[in-house]
């Protein structure tokens, strides 16, 4: 044990994010060091000022953002596993459980209590696997994910798969509570661009929702897929002349999106703005320097037919 990875390790030492062994051979190592137990101290007293001040609530856009992005990298992580998410470090688990005897009994009581558990369903014939599950409500907060949206043809009856603690599916109404609930919930977290494709997809046909409204612009603004995005651009159309929120979501796109089909979509939402001083800006700033040749051009179109106004 040396400075160097006792000066790297303190932070989760202070914390309690270490193993039991490490932080064991840590307090030996601080014990005899100076410096590193210095360190130690300091990241203790920045650990107590800052739980001393008030923890500002997060943002709903923001939450939802960080766990797609989270998603992603979770799917992206475990695409590039291979064949090593099938290999277990059983030597490396009976070293953690060695310095872990709390969670050995924990496990051991969990899983008694999950066996008398099933012998109790069994007794009283709680396992028919045709049973059809029952949906009294949608909970956001226990959905894992959506897996599929499918529209029966000819009809406005939308059916969701969408995983809990297992996959579970309800159907209805697309003007239902509970559906749009779930696509809502679709456009903003799913690991799927094709589900969140196909939630946009819906949401489009009743975009007077002000919680549809908002989704649409969340997923413009933070979806990775373009034609998510250009989905979204889709619906908002309507509202771009009359709603300076959708306003500033298309011109934020126009201005900063990587896809030039999606800034070229924004053009032709913006281009029936015409008394919007902001939207004569940014303009004039894409006609005289943006690096794309086209949405130059088109931008210095859009700016000969606007007005003159001061």
């Amino acid at each position: 044990m040396n400075c160097e990875w006792t000066r790297a390790n303190a932070a989760l030492y202070v914390y309690d994010e270490l193993k039991d062994d490490e932080r064991f051979e840590l307090e030996r190592h601080v014990e005899r060091c100076a410096g590193c137990k210095s360190e130690l101290e300091a990241l203790r007293g920045f650990r107590l000022a800052m739980s001393a001040r008030p923890a500002p609530e997060p943002s709903p856009n923001l939450v939802a953002s960080s766990r797609m992005r989270l998603s992603e990298a979770l799917e992206s992580e475990q695409q590039h596993r291979g064949w090593r998410r099938f290999t277990f470090d059983f030597a490396g688990w009976l070293q953690a459980m060695r310095f872990a005897p709390a969670l050995t009994a924990a496990l051991l009581m969990v899983g008694f209590a999950g066996g008398v558990l099933t012998s109790y369903r069994l007794a009283n014939g709680d396992n028919d696997p045709q049973k059809p599950p029952v949906v009294a409500g949608v909970d956001a907060a226990n959905i894992a994910g959506i897996r599929g949206i499918t529209q029966e043809p000819g009809s406005n009856q939308v059916k969701i798969q969408y995983d809990t603690l297992h996959t579970d599916q309800t159907s209805g109404s697309i003007d239902d509570p509970r559906i749009q609930q779930l696509l809502l919930f679709a456009a903003r977290n799913n690991i799927n661009s094709g589900v969140r494709l196909d939630s946009i997809d819906l949401l489009t046909k009743s975009p007077d929702d002000a919680r549809v409204r908002e989704a649409l612009i969340f997923a413009l603004r933070y979806d990775r897929n373009p034609g998510v995005r250009l989905k979204a651009l889709e619906g908002l159309r309507s509202y771009v002349k009359d709603d300076q929120q959708v306003r500033d979501a298309v011109l934020e796109a126009l201005l900063r999106d990587s896809n030039a089909g999606v800034r070229t979509q924004a053009i032709s939402l913006l281009e029936t703005v015409k008394n919007d001083s902001s939207v004569r800006q940014a303009f004039a700033a894409l006609a005289a320097q943006d690096k794309d040749k086209y949405i130059q051009e088109e931008s210095r179109r859009v700016l000969a037919n606007l007005p003159n106004f001061e």
